[in-house]
């Protein structure tokens, strides 16, 4: 039981771009943290030099702040456990990883990576597992003490005991007991001075006071290693909850950052920087992450503050959770519909700009409700509303041919619009509509015939938010030259 104040961590490595596994390993700790009174850190686990990628970092700063999951101590705002950053770490790792080797569980390894490797091939041969041989293992403490001072490379691995064994709980899995036998000499400090995860991220959960570590379930066969770690010091065990693995939307095989390109032939991606782009608001991507993995029903539409009133750590389940990226579309909908019309308009005003468009934005105010119900991505709304900012329309010209009618037809009924049009004080939709219906009505033609050859002419396409609300919205002048502009075109065909 854990009875000091609840903190919770995201310790992302910076070794490539956010994506939706990240998001989540940060969602649950963060609705824990918050729902129980406590903290949220982020830490960045960077001591893997090798695959450290520049900007990595900030990009999960930013995914974080994008979501709206702002933490309480991190590397950019500080806090009592600093520094952050595993790199700045490195003499308190060196100090726990010698403070095990005094206690005698773990020793120093001189063996070169050629021999490891001699031993590795020799164990496959022989169809064993490949193991550390425990050749160092038998040095005598004062031996290797004066091998490190002389000035030879080491490591420092964790002395596993050989017998007995070692049960470890993870809440979404229960108990789990692992023979030591089947658990290696694994290196908790490496040549370069810097710690394994099996050794930095132990420590640190210590030092900053994790309370429950909430991960990824690739770490899962790590767990009997992590809780010897812990136990060799002495410390409290922390809750440990790993995570369910993502499939592949087609259920077959795990998710992986290689299967982004597929994903985005349909408008879909599993990066956080992507999915802005695609216009996917964090409302809807939070929501989508959430239900994959926690045992609530599946379309449950929540904000983040209701989350964060339901969370209970209790109801995350292990169950494999298959990629659906039409439900991150039906979420992501559904979120849009329900944001005020002045946030929505905010935050779709970017794509009209990045398309060129000068923006009124008392026009935009108006457009927007017209807008929201035909949105599944913020970026819709340039398919549905960029005529609105336009000063002319380029519809296609057999588009204006209304189905059933020719050319001339067509173009005799975007002229007795105009006609109809031009008389009237203004496009008001109380004004507009009752005598275009009545000239339907009088025509013999069908709404669809009329109604679609204006709504080609005055938006330039075939599908639009509501005519006359449109129309109104353009005002006479537009709308008039663009009708003209349409019969001229029939005329011609």
């Amino acid at each position: 039981m854990i009875t000091k104040p609840i903190r919770t961590r995201f310790a992302p490595s910076p070794t490539g771009r956010m994506h939706i596994g990240n998001a989540r390993s940060a969602l649950y700790p963060f609705l824990l943290a918050r729902r129980m009174g406590g903290k949220f850190i982020l830490r960045i686990e960077d001591t893997d030099q090798k695959r450290y990628e520049p900007g990595a970092e900030q990009e999960l700063i930013d995914g974080l702040h994008w979501l709206g999951l702002h933490y309480d101590e991190g590397p950019d705002i500080g806090g009592p456990h600093g520094p952050y950053r595993q790199s700045e770490r490195r003499a308190i790792y060196h100090e726990h990883a010698w403070k095990l080797v005094e206690l005698g569980k773990a020793f120093p390894c001189f063996c070169t990576p050629d021999r490891l490797e001699k031993v590795r091939q020799e164990q496959m041969k022989n169809k064993q597992n490949p193991r550390y041989d425990g050749t160092c293992r038998l040095l005598a403490p004062e031996e290797a003490r004066r091998r490190v001072n002389a000035g030879e490379k080491y490591v420092i691995r964790f002395k596993m005991p050989k017998d007995g064994s070692i049960t470890t709980t993870d809440l979404l899995r229960g108990s789990i007991t692992t023979e030591n036998s089947a658990l290696d000499d694994s290196v908790l400090l490496k040549s370069d001075g810097l710690p394994t995860y099996h050794l930095a991220a132990m420590v640190d959960d210590h030092l900053m006071g994790i309370t429950h570590v909430i991960r990824g379930s690739e770490w899962l066969p790590s767990m009997p290693l992590h809780i010897h770690v812990i136990r060799a010091f002495g410390w409290e065990e922390p809750i440990f909850a790993h995570l369910s693995v993502f499939l592949k939307p087609s259920g077959k095989g795990k998710m992986s950052k290689r299967d982004r390109a597929e994903a985005m032939k349909d408008g879909h991606s599993i990066f956080l920087g992507d999915m802005k782009e695609l216009g996917y608001t964090p409302e809807g991507v939070l929501n989508w992450i959430a239900l994959m993995g926690w045992g609530v029903a599946e379309d449950d539409v929540m904000t983040l503050d209701q989350m964060v009133k339901r969370f209970n750590i209790d109801n995350l389940t292990p169950s494999p959770a298959a990629i659906n990226f039409q439900k991150l579309d039906h979420f992501n909908g559904t979120h849009i519909r329900l944001l005020p019309t002045e946030e929505l308009a905010a935050r779709i005003k970017p794509y009209f700009l990045a398309d060129g468009l000068k923006v009124e934005d008392d026009t935009l105010l108006k457009i927007t409700p017209l807008l929201r119900e035909r949105l599944v991505t913020l970026d819709d709304c340039l398919a549905f509303g960029a005529f609105f900012f336009r000063e002319s329309v380029q519809p296609n010209a057999e588009e204006l041919v209304a189905k059933g009618l020719d050319a001339k037809q067509s173009a005799e009924v975007a002229r007795r619009a105009y006609q109809i049009l031009s008389a009237l004080p203004d496009l008001s939709h109380a004004r507009a509509e009752p005598p275009m219906r009545a000239y339907v009505e009088e025509s013999g033609l069908s709404p669809n015939q009329v109604f679609g050859i204006v709504r080609v002419a005055v938006t330039g396409q075939k599908v639009s938010p509501p005519l006359f609300e449109s129309m109104e919205i353009i005002g006479k002048e537009k709308v008039l030259e663009r009708l003209e502009k349409a019969a001229q075109m029939l005329e011609t065909m």
